[in-house]
């Protein structure tokens, strides 16, 4: 029987003749696929195909287990209790290899100058070839075969005698339990387990999920999962293996070199690291440890150095042993990521989007390669979970270029007088009042509008296009106005002259005038005063801002910057309050009643309004002259042919641009969606038009052009014989499909649908 074809519950028909090789073919496939996952990062077939092949031989082994291989797959996530972990005496010692101290670049040069200097080599000699390798951050394991079958495996120990954690061993993936092809009678492979990064993460979070304590490091939770007396816990966990030398072989000729015994391992289905290198001579050597290095913090694991080997097996055997160390090899280490220090303080940043984050201030310490004195504490809850008090003495983490952070507590240390931490309630920036986001964990300023810390964000979200529209004000304007001190709020915007916008800048009319103080034989040529802005330019930014004033409530609430308040919950305000004086007194039961407000959105508008200083600043605005008409008599036209559906626009009208189509279907009463679905009424569209049309014409949704929008509107002429509106049947004024439709960085596109007239 094919066991392509063959399903699990087909397992009953199977005879006992046939079992067995259903069995080992079931197997074989199983640990080739597991080879080209875990070893080679290559998988030929998708998870759902793996999981039903494992799942029929599951099934075969119930029904016939006297067939049952004691190296089957199924075995990785079987285990039993065990009272302790049995001892296990190395064939061949497990020994450490010597640490070179020092970082620098001169380490390299002291081991080949060892290695040389053991083998009566002079300067005129040729150079020593090495294999260089990573320094995993892992738990040493010896693995032995017998006959090609994975018979036992065992920690490093004290090097002569280590604990049996072969049932363990059997979960990992990577490790594969019956080797092929030709393979010596016996062959120990040594290498580290290790958890990469990513499956801590998942690890760690669930852990905390059950309640339970996270582990420190990916390090700990390798060896924590390796040593487990119930191997089902293990087989829970992801760990990796990475193999990287020999033991005891029956075979003496496996490999002439270092980099031959991994490669011929790796063709055997052992993952080796892919990061390794063969290089003559002390600034290879050196080069490969800068190399990686700069590449250390991209590693899916953890490293705390790298390898040196004579690559020679014949130069190794005439090197031997120094003690309990090879004088062949030795690890270069990088400087430690992590360093325990005492915490002196909490301090508190805003950011550009008024998120507060606690930052640590440390006594001085040297970690990862530099000096560091401040970490960050992420939020008020990491502080909480860390159990952290001002005056605790702290481990400081440091991976490359990573941000230094706070990862534990060395809380036998904590002196008697330490301080609790307590976020503030008023922002250090502007001193508006702070509030906790309970949905995502973080405190944040409410004074959007005079916060310091936000300033040039939330300017160039009130000049947006889809807010007050102001052309010409974008990121690069605003920060030249700020940096200028031209500009502190959004209604400072509307005071703007044109002489503000065209004098030299601060910074060259400082250089020309420190220029001119020297002695006339040092000045420097051709120092001149750069204008901020050219006079036609900012003409155009100055109309453009007078046409501003005239707004829409709703546009005028979204321009705010409001946390959580879009486009669409800024309409559904404009429109349940009608006025700003109605909104401004909501309290947060009243902003509840509003659709699409629930209690985060309600919190954060009520906040925001409630803050004098955002009060004053839009008390500015409406000063400088912005306006717009009572929203409660701008309501939408609902007799209207558009009103109630769903549009959404796709392509480039003839004469109208995307916001002008928008704005007079909102007008009517018309949803306007960014994408198309089975609740879409109408898909608008015009030239290069690009993905919605197709996925409307897949859907059977109505498509119509500009002419037929503008008649719904009651804009365009009328076709007194049509019963309804014109549809396009085969799109025939759509060019075809070009490019991708731009993209607008709208809510709109982000699916959310708008309705309403004030817009």
């Amino acid at each position: 029987m094919d066991i392509n074809e063959l399903t699990r519950d087909a397992v009953a028909t199977i005879s006992e003749a046939e079992a067995p090789a259903l069995m080992e073919t079931a197997a074989t496939l199983l640990e080739r696929w597991n080879t080209e996952y875990y070893v080679y990062d290559a998988p030929s077939v998708p998870d759902a195909e793996y999981d039903r092949v494992f799942q029929l031989l599951e099934a075969l082994e119930a029904r016939f287990p006297q067939f049952k291989s004691p190296v089957s797959p199924t075995s990785r996530v079987s285990g039993t209790v065990r009272s302790d972990l049995a001892k296990v005496t190395h064939a061949r010692p497990m020994l450490s290899i010597h640490t070179e101290t020092d970082v620098t670049p001169e380490g390299a040069v002291a081991f080949d100058r060892r290695v040389r200097n053991e083998l009566g080599l002079t300067d005129a000699d040729p150079a020593i070839e090495y294999d260089c390798e990573l320094k995993f951050d892992g738990l040493a394991c010896s693995l032995r075969y017998e006959n090609g079958l994975l018979v036992s495996a065992a920690t490093r120990g004290d090097g002569q005698v280590g604990e049996d954690v072969t049932a363990n061993v059997r979960t990992i993936r990577s490790i594969p339990l019956r080797l092929t092809g030709d393979v010596p009678a016996v062959l120990e492979v040594r290498g580290e387990v290790l958890m990469h990064k990513a499956d801590f993460e998942r690890l760690n979070a669930k852990q905390l999920a059950e309640g339970k304590k996270p582990f420190v490091n990916p390090r700990n939770a390798a060896a924590g999962s390796l040593r487990q007396l119930d191997s089902s816990i293990t087989a829970e966990r992801v760990l990796r293996f990475y193999a990287y030398s020999l033991g005891e072989t029956s075979e003496e000729a496996f490999a002439p070199t270092q980099s031959g015994v991994l490669d011929r391992l790796h063709k055997m289905g052992f993952p080796v690291a892919a990061m390794r290198r063969v290089v003559s001579g002390p600034q290879a050597l050196s080069q490969f440890h800068e190399d990686v290095a700069q590449a250390r913090s991209e590693l899916p694991f953890d490293i705390d150095g790298v390898v040196y080997k004579v690559n020679d097996l014949t130069l190794q055997e005439r090197l031997g042993f120094l003690s309990r160390e090879p004088r062949w090899a030795c690890a270069h280490k990088y400087p430690p990521e992590e360093a325990m220090t005492q915490m002196e303080a909490i301090d508190i940043q805003v950011g550009r989007t008024g998120k507060l984050t606690p930052v640590a201030r440390l006594k001085p310490v040297f970690v990862g390669g530099v000096t560091v004195s401040n970490a960050t504490l992420h939020n008020e809850d990491r502080i909480a979970q860390l159990d952290l008090h001002v005056g605790d003495w702290v481990v400081v983490r440091r991976a490359g270029d990573v941000i230094p952070e706070v990862v534990r507590v060395v809380k036998e240390r904590r002196p008697e007088s330490v301080e609790d931490f307590v976020m503030p309630s008023r922002c250090p920036e502007c001193d508006s009042a702070t509030l906790r986001d309970e949905e995502e964990k973080d405190t944040r300023c409410t004074g959007g509008l005079i916060c310091p810390a936000q300033r040039k964000l939330s300017l160039v979200h009130f000049a947006s296009r889809r807010a007050m529209g102001i052309d010409g004000l974008g990121e690069k304007i605003v920060t030249l106005l700020v940096d200028e001190d031209l500009v502190k709020t959004p209604a400072d915007v509307f005071t703007l002259k044109l002489e503000d916008l065209t004098a030299p800048t601060t910074a060259s009319r400082l250089a020309v005038e420190a220029n001119e103080a020297k002695p006339v034989e040092e000045r420097e040529k051709g120092i001149k005063l750069v204008k901020r802005m050219g006079p036609k330019a900012a003409q155009n930014l100055l109309d453009s801002i007078e046409k501003a004033k005239s707004t829409t409530l709703a546009r005028f609430i979204y321009a705010l910057g409001c946390r959580h308040v879009g486009e669409a919950t800024a309409l559904s305000l404009a429109q349940r309050f009608g006025t700003l004086a109605n909104l401004e007194a909501a309290d947060e039961a009243t902003l509840l009643t509003v659709d699409d407000v629930g209690e985060i959105i309600a919190q954060s508008v009520y906040a925001f309004f409630k803050e004098p200083h955002n009060r004053a600043v839009i008390e500015a605005l409406i000063a400088a002259g912005v306006k717009w008409p009572d929203a409660s008599v701008a309501v939408a036209n609902t007799d209207s042919a558009v009103a109630g559906k769903t549009f959404v626009l796709t392509g480039t009208l003839p004469t109208l641009s995307r916001d002008e189509a928008k704005d007079r279907l909102l007008g009517q009463g018309a949803k306007v969606s960014g994408s198309v679905s089975k609740k879409t009424d109408f898909v608008v569209a015009g030239a290069e038009a690009g993905s919605k049309l197709e996925k409307a014409q897949a859907l059977g949704v109505t498509v119509i052009d500009e002419a037929t929008l503008l008649q719904m509107l009651g804009e365009g002429k009328a076709d007194t014989n049509a019963e309804a509106p014109t549809v396009m049947e085969a799109a025939p004024q759509v060019e075809p499909v070009k490019k991708s439709e731009p993209k607008e960085e709208t809510p709109q596109d982000k699916g959310e649908v708008l309705q309403g007239s004030l817009f």
